[in-house]
């Protein structure tokens, strides 16, 4: 496949919430092949659960295949924070590994159930947040299969994170990992290094394991499972939470004392170095941590699941028109939160959001107010982290190069760049692998900022009405 091909040595595996990704790509990061797979969700018993069989023929029949083309030595894995997997002695049990179905994050409790965690979930700093939406949270799920499958919650042997669990179910090595433990898992105090009161007040320390760093070799692919699968002798490495690793790609560019603006299925925004008092959970802002388990200030909110209440179905390749969005500016048409079941940066605002003025007209309105109102939901959330910091915008709505444009536009004055694709945390993932460190250099390109007409009056407008009270 030629010589771009011939310098791939990493298999990245990106477990997002909606899609799945294997990815060759080079030892500096550059993202050379990749093959994807709907993150399906199958209806219960025991509750709404992944399916993790369909999860495990993907990654080994695409590591096979990958294989075939590009010489891989490395693995390593990212994935979403919030998907415990709890995990029995053996790797091969049921094709697996599971004692008990990961849980879909986003689906309703049952009655009662949140009630009886919220008391045991400690301070702010020991869950790195808020109480979240639905099923959210590693130490909830537990707390749930604890107490309606109290006997096969008995038979886990380790509770592993998304990463954890590949690098396990490949290597046979368990581990913890600071970044994905801090991604708002309830487990772990990134501030004090410490497990939550929760792990000693209900004895689950017994299923967690040793930590390791997110960039820690763990030895090679399991013998047995590479010789099934016609696998190379790849060496597996603890992986990551994939925002963390998305920031680490810019740290190790030798950026510092930035914002970064990722979005897909969520807007997530990162800063280093920040005085964590300025942390509000009750404005989606949390405390993560980065590769090496320092904090990183973060803000969150759902921007995926909004852009998608209010653009409705749109083709890939939708763009929108600065006409467009001049008239929807013009005439005063704006999408308010919250459509979805988080209350992001405003609180009490879940499932009351809103169109203001004149509805969109047809599918190329819809898509341009959906992407003007994530653009406003994004600077809200990266205002929170530092209004001033220079910014670096990356992730899927990047697409859309409005997006960028109306963000460079609403921060007249401060530095906006933007990544030039939309592989960050493929990228950020095999950076871990590299055997010397050093800076990787990486171009980020200018944002230019849109000129629109009446635009600052309209997010002026937005944020009051929004309830925007910064």
């Amino acid at each position: 496949m030629g010589t771009e091909a011939g310098a791939a040595t990493v298999a990245v595996l990106d477990v997002g919430k909606s899609n799945v990704k294997l990815s060759a790509c080079t030892a500096d990061g550059h993202v050379v092949e990749t093959l994807a797979l709907s993150n399906t969700v199958l209806d219960g018993p025991p509750w709404r659960h992944h399916d993790l069989p369909a999860q495990n023929a993907f990654v080994l029949e695409g590591l096979a295949s990958l294989a075939r083309h590009h010489p891989l030595v490395h693995f390593v894995a990212s994935g979403h924070g919030s998907g415990g997997m709890l995990v029995g002695d053996d790797p091969d049990q049921n094709g697996t590994g599971l004692v008990l179905p990961m849980v879909d994050y986003e689906q309703p409790l049952p009655p009662g159930l949140d009630a009886a965690y919220a008391p045991q979930s400690g301070g702010f700093f020991d869950r790195g947040s808020a109480v979240m939406m639905a099923a959210t949270h590693t130490a909830r799920q537990m707390f749930w299969a604890e107490t309606a499958e109290p006997q096969a919650f008995a038979t886990a042997r380790w509770c592993l994170g998304i990463p954890q669990y590949w690098a396990w179910r490949l290597s046979g090595q368990a581990v913890s990992e600071a970044s994905v433990l801090g991604a708002q898992s309830h487990l772990w105090n990134v501030r004090d290094k410490t497990w939550a009161p929760i792990v000693h007040n209900r004895g689950w320390g017994r299923l967690m394991p040793p930590f390791a760093r997110a960039a820690a070799d763990l030895g090679p692919i399991r013998p047995d499972l590479a010789r099934q699968h016609g696998l190379p002798p790849l060496r597996v490495h603890t992986g990551a939470h994939d925002s963390s690793v998305s920031f680490f790609r810019y740290q190790a560019a030798g950026l510092q004392d930035f914002v970064l603006v990722s979005t897909g299925t969520w807007i997530v925004c990162f800063a280093d170095r920040m005085n964590l008092d300025r942390l509000d959970e009750a404005r989606g802002m949390t405390c993560n941590a980065d590769m090496e388990g320092a904090p990183l200030g973060g803000v969150l909110t759902m921007g995926g699941r909004e852009y998608s209440a209010v653009a409705g179905a749109q083709p890939e390749n939708a763009r929108a028109a600065t006409d467009v969005l001049s008239r929807l500016i013009a005439q005063g048409t704006m999408a308010l939160p919250t459509f979805g079941t988080n209350d992001g940066q405003f609180p009490g605002s879940a499932g009351k959001g809103r169109i203001l003025g004149p509805p969109p007209a047809g599918p190329q309105e819809r898509h341009a107010l959906a992407v003007l109102y994530c653009a406003l939901l994004a600077v809200s959330c990266g205002e929170m982290l530092d209004p001033d910091r220079p910014w670096v915008l990356d992730g899927s709505f990047l697409r859309d190069p409005a997006f960028a444009g109306l963000v460079a536009a609403l921060r007249t004055g401060q530095k906006t760049v933007t990544a030039p694709e939309s592989y960050g945390i493929a990228a950020g993932a095999a950076l871990l692998c590299r055997a010397q460190g050093g800076r990787v250099p990486l171009d980020l390109a200018p944002a230019r900022a849109l000129g629109l007409p009446g635009l600052a009056e309209y997010a002026a407008r937005w944020r009051t009405l929004a309830g925007d009270t910064r």
